[in-house]
C-alpha cells in the first residue's frame, strides 16, 4: 500500500481563489453595488413625493393636519433610514472609498464616508476606551447618570518640550497631565457624523474639589462656552471658546489626590421637536443650526465652586443620553500651581492633609538625654 504525502494549508491560512472565483467575486459586488445605487434613486423620488405630499398637508388648515403630518414624518423617516443604508451599501465596496478612510481623507459630504469613520470610532477601540475610563474614573454616575456620545471629541496638550519635536500632543481619555501643561486651553477637535449643523455647549468641569463645610467633594466650573456649530464639514480644531465664561487653568490643591477633569460637549435641543432626527437633517438649510439657540448667562467667578451640571443640564434641555461629545484627564498638585493661585485667582492657595498626630515625646528630644 502506497501512501500519498498531501501538503496541508495551516488553518488559519488565506485560502486561494481559482482567478475565475476572484473575478466572479468582484462582479457580484459590482452588481449588488448598482442595485443598491438603483434602488437609492428610486427611493429618493419617493421621498420627494411624500415631502411635496406633506407640504400640501401643511398648507391646510384641517382639524387632522397635525395627526396626518405625524404620519407622514413617521413614514419618510423610515424612508429615509432605508435611504442611508442602501446610500451606504451601494458604495462601501469601491476601492476608492475604502483608501480615502483609511488614509484621514474622507469626503464628509458622503454617507458611505461618514459611516466609515463613526464605524472606525465606534468599533476600533477609541469610543470603548473613552467609555472604559469615564465608568472605571465614575465620572459616570458621580457627574452624570449616563452618557451615549455620538461625536469623536479629541484634545492635544502643550508637550513643554518633553516629547522631541511636538509642540502638541493628543491626550488620550484618562491620562495624567502636568498643570503648566494645562495653563493655556487645549486645543479641541471633533469628528463629527451628521450633516445638518447642530449648536453645543462647551463645558470643563473639575469633579474632586474638597468641600470642607460638607466633609465631603464638589465640582469647579473651568471653561463654559454656548452657541458653537458643528456638522461633518467641520474638520478643523474648535476656535473661540472663550468669549463667555473665560477658561480658568485646573489647579489641583496641595493634599488632595487626583482630579478628574471631564470636558463636554452638550448638543443644545433641536429647534421645533424632541430630538434630532433623518427628517431634520434632511430639512436642514445650509449653515442654519437646527438647535434652539440658548441665552446662557456667564457664571461669575463666585459662582464656579458648586456649580451643578445636573440643575444647568435640566434647566437648559441638555440629554447627554441623546447624544453629545466627551474626554477627560487627570492632574495632580505641583509647585507650579501656586502661580495660578497667585496670579490669576489670587487668593491664598489652600492646603489639605492629616492632621500630625501629637508626639509625646516632643519635650523629651529638646533636652540632653544623658546627664552627669
Amino acid at each position: 500500500m502506497h501512501h500519498h504525502l498531501v501538503e496541508v494549508a495551516p488553518s488559519n491560512a488565506e485560502p486561494k481563489r481559482a482567478p475565475h472565483l476572484k473575478s466572479l467575486s468582484k462582479r457580484m459586488v459590482s452588481t449588488f453595488g448598482s442595485w443598491c445605487r438603483s434602488c437609492a434613486d428610486a427611493l429618493r423620488v419617493e421621498i420627494q413625493a411624500t415631502e411635496e405630499q406633506r407640504t400640501t398637508v401643511a398648507a391646510k388648515e384641517v382639524e387632522d393636519t397635525q395627526g396626518t403630518l405625524k404620519t407622514l414624518d413617521e413614514e419618510l423617516e423610515q424612508m429615509r433610514k432605508k435611504l442611508r443604508i442602501l446610500e451606504v451599501q451601494g458604495e462601501i465596496n469601491l476601492p476608492d472609498v475604502r483608501w480615502r478612510v483609511a488614509n484621514a481623507m474622507p469626503d464628509m459630504s458622503k454617507p458611505v464616508d461618514r459611516h466609515l469613520l463613526e464605524q472606525k470610532w465606534r468599533k476600533d477601540g477609541d469610543l470603548d476606551l473613552l467609555m472604559e475610563r469615564i465608568h472605571q474614573m465614575r465620572v459616570v454616575p458621580d457627574l452624570l447618570s449616563a452618557m451615549h456620545p455620538s461625536i469623536d471629541v479629541r484634545i492635544t496638550a502643550n508637550t513643554l518640550g518633553i516629547v522631541p519635536d511636538k509642540a502638541y500632543q493628543i491626550v488620550e481619555p484618562g491620562s495624567f497631565l502636568l498643570p503648566r501643561q494645562t495653563f493655556e486651553p487645549p486645543k479641541i477637535y471633533a469628528n463629527v457624523f451628521h450633516q445638518d449643523t447642530r449648536l453645543y455647549t462647551l463645558v470643563l468641569l473639575d469633579a474632586d474639589v474638597p468641600d470642607e463645610a460638607n466633609a465631603t467633594y464638589t465640582t469647579y466650573l473651568h471653561w463654559m462656552a454656548p452657541n458653537i456649530p458643528l456638522s461633518s464639514n467641520h474638520t478643523t480644531r474648535i476656535l473661540n471658546l472663550n468669549n463667555h465664561t473665560k477658561y480658568i487653568p485646573p489647579h489641583p490643591q496641595e493634599g488632595t489626590k487626583y482630579h478628574r477633569y471631564v470636558l463636554l460637549l452638550l448638543q443644545q435641543p433641536p429647534i421645533g421637536a424632541t430630538k434630532y432626527s433623518l427628517n431634520i437633517e434632511a430639512r436642514a438649510n445650509a449653515n442654519e443650526p437646527t438647535s434652539v439657540h440658548l441665552d446662557i448667562p456667564i457664571v461669575p467667578d463666585r459662582k464656579r465652586k458648586g456649580f451643578d451640571l445636573r440643575s444647568f443640564m435640566r434647566e437648559w434641555g441638555f440629554d447627554m443620553r441623546q447624544g453629545g461629545g466627551a474626554h477627560m484627564w487627570r492632574e495632580v498638585w505641583d509647585k507650579h500651581v501656586s502661580a495660578i493661585y497667585r496670579d490669576i485667582l489670587r487668593t491664598p492657595e489652600p492646603r489639605y492633609g492629616f492632621q500630625k498626630k501629637p508626639d509625646p515625646y516632643s519635650e523629651l528630644k529638646h533636652t540632653k538625654k544623658y546627664v552627669r
